[in-house]
């Protein structure tokens, strides 16, 4: 996801307020969260402290395509969890119990799912995008099924796949 509009979201900012925040112009954040203007490491520390969070930054080994896929998937499920938490959670959790059933010898990451979702909303969400290599284990099986409409799959991978295509 777009650290800037990770900074702002976090600050539950709008555009014009972090810019007024960080002393800057709303149509720059606009520019930063749609990647049309790509913000220095200093400005992210800059717009990071002007809104009173900390940006913390981490080192992870390369995504492959399809886990990448899998980010932007699971990103657009964050955004439903955001807005539709109990729903979402709920959904998740018949999964869940379908796939254990099913699928016995997923069992340990399984059994983490069941732990996660029974946290808070905001202890959940950031696994959803995190880019450790225990996210990326846990998202392969993923209790999120359903949660996005065909339509909406549809149009996260129609979406990766002209961000994949652009970044060549």
């Amino acid at each position: 996801m777009n650290p800037v509009h990770l900074i702002r979201h976090r600050a539950a900012l709008t555009q014009s307020e972090l810019a007024h925040a960080a002393g800057t112009s709303q149509p720059t954040i606009a520019a930063y969260e749609a990647a049309q203007k790509s913000p220095t490491f200093r400005t992210l520390q800059r717009l990071a402290g002007a809104s009173g969070v900390v940006l913390d930054v981490r080192v992870y080994s390369s995504l492959t395509r399809e886990e990448r896929r899998s980010l932007a998937l699971h990103a657009a499920i964050a955004e439903r969890l955001r807005e539709a938490p109990e729903v979402t959670v709920a959904r998740a959790r018949a999964n869940l119990a379908r796939m254990r059933e099913r699928h016995p010898g997923a069992g340990q990451l399984l059994r983490e799912w069941k732990v996660l979702l029974e946290r808070p909303t905001d202890a959940l969400l950031p696994v959803l995008t995190d880019l450790s290599e225990w996210a990326r284990e846990l998202r392969h099986v993923s209790p999120f099924g359903g949660v996005l409409s065909a339509r909406e799959r549809t149009a996260v991978y129609r979406d990766f796949a002209e961000h994949v295509d652009r970044s060549r």
